[in-house]
């Protein structure tokens, strides 16, 4: 199985001035779950390269086996510093697409066309699509068109 993990580019809180991103435990756990099961991983991100790590998720008291494991896994931080450029991504190369949450995605992947297309082929061809904490509340909210169209007559635990 062939699994596309998108990561968000964005890295501001809003006008806060705070620093935002991914939050890792939230692509540690499901990397994991993938990796374990066989599947081959591909990491993607708007911009490419190096995504933006909420710096809150790596706090002593957010850290986990899970997050320190990935930290230390070489070939899993090779990946993160090198994600594609979500552009370059075709859905037809993936069996399925899973979206890490944090702050971050609600900024960037909500709106990104590129983003959007993909899930937008995803649904249509039947692939499943997975969206991890607060992603499928921004797509609602800043997309109702489309994502009434994502979510008519399915089931999301989001």
């Amino acid at each position: 199985m062939k699994v596309l993990m998108v990561l968000t580019s964005h890295d501001q809180l809003g006008n806060t001035g705070r620093k935002t991103g991914f939050w890792l435990e939230e692509l540690a756990a499901p990397y994991y779950v993938f990796k374990e099961s066989g599947a081959e991983i591909t990491l993607a991100s708007p911009k490419g390269g190096r995504p933006p790590l909420d710096p809150k998720s790596n706090e002593p008291e957010f850290r986990t086996d899970l997050t320190r494991r990935f930290e230390k896994d070489a070939a899993a931080e090779a990946q993160l510093d090198k994600t594609v450029r979500l552009d370059s991504v075709k859905q037809e190369s993936f069996d399925t697409v899973f979206y890490p949450g944090g702050h971050g995605p609600m900024w960037d992947l909500a709106e990104d066309r590129n983003s959007v297309s993909l899930l937008e082929t995803m649904v249509r061809a039947g692939s499943p699509s997975h969206w991890f904490a607060m992603r499928p509340a921004r797509c609602v909210t800043s997309r109702p068109p489309t994502a009434s169209r994502w979510f008519k007559a399915r089931e999301s635990p989001a």
